[in-house]
């Protein structure tokens, strides 16, 4: 059995074995090394054995046992080690339970779980990105524009942080759901995201997040309907996602300017669109709604030529002063440049690269590349390109940027 069906099986399984373990055991670190435990045994005795009938019941079953031999090697959890094993469900109760669906098993409510108030917004995401998106750490980092290193020791702390509160994991009340709705549509963007583009590897998309991502997101637009960022989340990955047939053509990367449009899927352009039409007029606009309504004009424009480039650079300006980013001002430079020429979005780019985090970031110096190569700067453009491939993970994207050094160097 090879390795890939193994990691199919463990991306889906993952939460609701983590969600099995904090349900009964409580403590998060532990149930997420148990959890881990359970798929270093999956990947050795499936590869052998195949995959069991029943792998969530499986997967819990050994990671309850792992948790119970952690607590018998230390005995100052004598205490817990009791509790933990009067506690303990058969195997034939966990065999039979574990395929039948029950309100842990939604994964909505498992982000809004593992969005835990003593944590900060961003650790909540990475946090919950990791032990219930399935992300692994370089993934996570990629996000966040930070090194690996940095990213595990934010997650090594947000877990020592969960430990010392004594983080118990209930749905939180009334009052805490806004904050903690705020950090679960972030986790479903960023998976979309990755999903959308991939930091590294072979492959440019992952079709199985960004549909698990839209599947999430329309689930939460239906809960609460009338939450504004959350239709501008759906309607952004909606209409995002449009293009996913065009972006690559056997294997190569297809930049916007030259997909085939007529490819675009018009019923998620439709339904993103409408969603927009709806949710713009009520008064507050948000990051995701801007973020939306920029995906809609060039969703909506029939030829690159033909794009809205100045109303773009109107929304991208609005998006600036609601939610200002290094990676807004990027994107911002690309719109201005179209609008009112690349050496405006030059202007815009350089402080960028005194930013280490974007300096670090293929875009920024594949941005750059492009809008020197506008300008004729020739030399200045194949070092742009040469460099923004040296950074990516991304083997879809190196492929295209060292095309562009090809092309400008013939």
């Amino acid at each position: 059995m090879s390795d890939r069906v193994v990691e199919d099986v463990w991306r889906h399984e993952s939460p609701h074995v983590l969600a099995a373990l904090l349900r009964r055991h409580g403590d998060f670190g532990d149930c997420e090394d148990a959890a881990q435990e359970a798929a270093e045994a999956a990947a050795v005795q499936w590869s052998r054995d195949g995959v069991p009938d029943n792998p969530r019941g499986w997967l819990i079953t050994v990671g309850s046992r792992r948790l119970i031999d952690r607590v018998r090697a230390d005995r100052a959890r004598a205490g817990r080690e009791e509790a933990v094993a009067v506690a303990q469900p058969s195997d034939a109760y966990l065999a039979r339970s574990a395929d039948q669906p029950t309100a842990g098993d939604d994964m909505l409510q498992l982000f809004v779980l593992c969005c835990h108030p003593s944590l900060s917004r961003s650790s909540q995401v990475a946090l919950t990105l990791h032990a219930i998106g399935g992300l692994g750490t370089a993934e996570i980092a990629a996000a966040y524009l930070v090194p690996q290193r940095t990213m595990t020791q934010r997650l090594t702390r947000a877990r020592s942080t969960l430990r010392s509160a004594g983080a118990t994991f209930e749905l939180p009340s009334r009052t805490d759901l806004p904050a903690r709705i705020t950090s679960v549509l972030d986790v479903c963007h960023l998976l979309f995201t990755e999903g959308h583009t991939r930091s590294a590897g072979g492959a440019l998309m992952d079709w199985s997040l960004t549909d698990e991502a839209i599947r999430l997101t329309r689930q939460l637009h239906c809960a609460i309907p009338d939450h504004d960022e959350v239709a501008g989340a759906l309607a952004l990955m909606l209409l995002t996602h449009s293009r996913a047939a065009t972006r690559t053509e056997n294997g190569n990367l297809i930049p916007l300017a030259e997909q085939n449009r007529s490819r675009w899927d018009q019923h998620l352009i439709a339904e993103g669109v409408a969603i927009l039409e709806r949710v713009l007029p009520r008064g507050h606009v948000g990051r995701f709604q801007l973020q939306a309504a920029i995906a809609a004009v060039h969703a909506e424009s029939p030829t690159w030529e033909s794009t809205d480039w100045r109303q773009i650079c109107v929304l991208y300006a609005m998006l600036d002063q609601v939610a200002p980013s290094p990676v807004v001002t990027l994107n911002r430079a690309v719109a201005i440049s179209m609008a009112f020429g690349p050496e405006q979005g030059l202007d815009l780019i350089a402080p960028l690269l005194d930013n280490q985090s974007m300096a670090r970031h293929h875009r920024t110096h594949a941005v750059r590349a492009h809008l020197l190569e506008m300008i004729g700067d020739q030399a200045g453009a194949i070092d742009s390109y040469r460099r923004a491939a040296q950074l990516t993970a991304s083997v879809p994207e190196q492929r295209y940027l060292n095309d562009r050094v090809r092309r400008l160097t013939r």
